[in-house]
Protein backbone atom coordinates (compact mmCIF):
# COMPACT_ATOMS: atom_id res chain seq x y z
CA UNK A 1 0.00 0.00 0.00
CA UNK A 2 1.48 3.36 -1.01
CA UNK A 3 1.82 6.12 1.56
CA UNK A 4 0.34 9.50 0.79
CA UNK A 5 2.77 12.23 1.79
CA UNK A 6 1.52 14.71 4.38
CA UNK A 7 1.01 18.19 3.00
CA UNK A 8 1.39 21.19 5.24
CA UNK A 9 -1.27 23.84 5.28
CA UNK A 10 -0.02 27.32 4.38
CA UNK A 11 0.36 29.63 7.37
CA UNK A 12 -2.09 32.44 7.75
CA UNK A 13 0.57 34.92 8.92
CA UNK A 14 4.31 34.65 8.56
CA UNK A 15 6.12 34.48 11.89
CA UNK A 16 8.41 37.27 12.88
CA UNK A 17 12.07 36.66 13.61
CA UNK A 18 11.59 37.51 17.31
CA UNK A 19 8.68 35.10 17.66
CA UNK A 20 10.70 32.26 16.06
CA UNK A 21 13.57 32.93 18.46
CA UNK A 22 11.34 32.65 21.52
CA UNK A 23 9.37 29.69 20.32
CA UNK A 24 12.43 27.58 19.53
CA UNK A 25 14.82 28.62 22.28
CA UNK A 26 14.39 25.23 23.99
CA UNK A 27 15.99 23.50 20.98
CA UNK A 28 19.27 25.35 21.45
CA UNK A 29 20.70 22.79 23.90
CA UNK A 30 19.30 19.72 22.19
CA UNK A 31 19.53 16.36 23.89
CA UNK A 32 22.23 17.49 26.35
CA UNK A 33 19.73 19.62 28.20
CA UNK A 34 17.12 16.85 28.38
CA UNK A 35 19.67 14.35 29.70
CA UNK A 36 20.73 16.80 32.40
CA UNK A 37 17.12 17.56 33.28
CA UNK A 38 16.40 13.84 33.51
CA UNK A 39 19.39 13.34 35.83
CA UNK A 40 18.22 16.19 38.05
CA UNK A 41 14.70 14.78 38.20
CA UNK A 42 16.03 11.32 39.10
CA UNK A 43 18.25 12.76 41.84
CA UNK A 44 15.35 14.78 43.27
CA UNK A 45 13.15 11.68 43.31
CA UNK A 46 15.87 9.71 45.10
CA UNK A 47 16.28 12.41 47.75
CA UNK A 48 12.53 12.68 48.37
CA UNK A 49 11.96 8.97 48.81
CA UNK A 50 15.11 6.83 48.67
CA UNK A 51 13.32 3.52 49.37
CA UNK A 52 10.26 4.13 47.23
CA UNK A 53 10.04 1.91 44.21
CA UNK A 54 6.87 0.58 42.69
CA UNK A 55 5.99 -2.55 40.77
CA UNK A 56 3.18 -2.64 38.27
CA UNK A 57 0.77 -5.55 38.81
CA UNK A 58 -1.84 -6.57 36.27
CA UNK A 59 -4.83 -8.58 37.48
CA UNK A 60 -7.45 -10.57 35.65
CA UNK A 61 -10.70 -10.63 37.59
CA UNK A 62 -14.09 -12.18 36.90
CA UNK A 63 -16.94 -9.67 36.51
CA UNK A 64 -18.32 -10.31 40.02
CA UNK A 65 -14.94 -9.59 41.64
CA UNK A 66 -14.57 -6.43 39.57
CA UNK A 67 -18.03 -5.28 40.71
CA UNK A 68 -17.02 -5.89 44.34
CA UNK A 69 -13.82 -3.90 43.81
CA UNK A 70 -15.81 -1.06 42.24
CA UNK A 71 -18.27 -1.02 45.17
CA UNK A 72 -15.40 -0.94 47.68
CA UNK A 73 -13.79 1.93 45.79
CA UNK A 74 -17.03 3.91 45.90
CA UNK A 75 -17.83 3.13 49.56
CA UNK A 76 -14.34 4.01 50.77
CA UNK A 77 -14.02 6.99 48.41
CA UNK A 78 -10.65 5.65 47.30
CA UNK A 79 -8.89 7.47 44.49
CA UNK A 80 -8.09 4.27 42.58
CA UNK A 81 -8.45 0.50 42.50
CA UNK A 82 -4.79 0.34 43.55
CA UNK A 83 -5.61 2.26 46.74
CA UNK A 84 -8.40 -0.20 47.58
CA UNK A 85 -6.09 -3.16 47.02
CA UNK A 86 -3.23 -1.60 49.06
CA UNK A 87 -5.62 -0.97 51.96
CA UNK A 88 -7.01 -4.51 51.74
CA UNK A 89 -3.50 -5.98 51.82
CA UNK A 90 -2.65 -3.91 54.93
CA UNK A 91 -5.78 -5.10 56.75
CA UNK A 92 -5.24 -8.72 55.70
CA UNK A 93 -1.61 -8.59 56.86
CA UNK A 94 -2.60 -7.16 60.27
CA UNK A 95 -5.33 -9.81 60.73
CA UNK A 96 -2.94 -12.60 59.76
CA UNK A 97 -0.34 -11.39 62.28
CA UNK A 98 -2.97 -11.37 65.03
CA UNK A 99 -4.15 -14.86 64.00
CA UNK A 100 -0.59 -16.19 64.09
CA UNK A 101 -0.22 -14.72 67.59
CA UNK A 102 -3.28 -16.71 68.70
CA UNK A 103 -5.97 -14.04 68.54
CA UNK A 104 -9.60 -14.93 67.95
CA UNK A 105 -11.90 -12.61 66.06
CA UNK A 106 -15.42 -11.60 66.93
CA UNK A 107 -17.93 -9.00 65.80
CA UNK A 108 -20.24 -6.97 67.94
CA UNK A 109 -23.48 -6.30 66.09
CA UNK A 110 -25.49 -3.06 66.55
CA UNK A 111 -27.95 -4.92 68.81
CA UNK A 112 -25.08 -5.84 71.19
CA UNK A 113 -24.79 -9.48 70.12
CA UNK A 114 -21.18 -10.74 69.88
CA UNK A 115 -20.50 -13.27 67.13
CA UNK A 116 -17.37 -15.37 66.70
CA UNK A 117 -15.88 -14.68 63.29
CA UNK A 118 -13.68 -17.25 61.54
CA UNK A 119 -11.41 -15.48 59.05
CA UNK A 120 -8.73 -18.13 58.78
CA UNK A 121 -9.89 -21.72 58.78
Amino acid sequence: MARIPHRRQPRAKPRTKEKNKTMHRHHRYGRHRSAAAEAIRAAADAVESPERTTTRVQLEMPPQAMERLQRLKEKTEAASYAEVIRNAVRVFEALLQEHEAGAEFSLKRPNGETVSYKIFV
